[in-house]
């Protein structure tokens, strides 16, 4: 992991790569994008998606429901 703090890169990735090594890695992280938003879903939907508060908020909170 690259520790200098005027390059902005997250990871330092090696210079060269054989094309198998290449097509591996991003098969590698295709598949852990794929987990991750399997496993986030519901999460990951309530961040990009946030719900409309005039919807949830159709009724005043001190008017009772019936």
């Amino acid at each position: 992991m690259n520790t200098d703090t005027d390059d902005p890169t997250l990871v330092q990735l090696p210079t060269e790569l054989t094309d198998e090594a290449a097509a591996h890695l991003l098969e590698f992280l295709y598949e852990l994008a794929g987990a991750l938003e399997s496993q986030y879903a519901d999460q990951l939907h309530r961040y990009y998606h946030p719900c409309d508060q005039r919807q949830v908020d159709i009724f005043e909170q001190s008017d009772p429901p019936f």
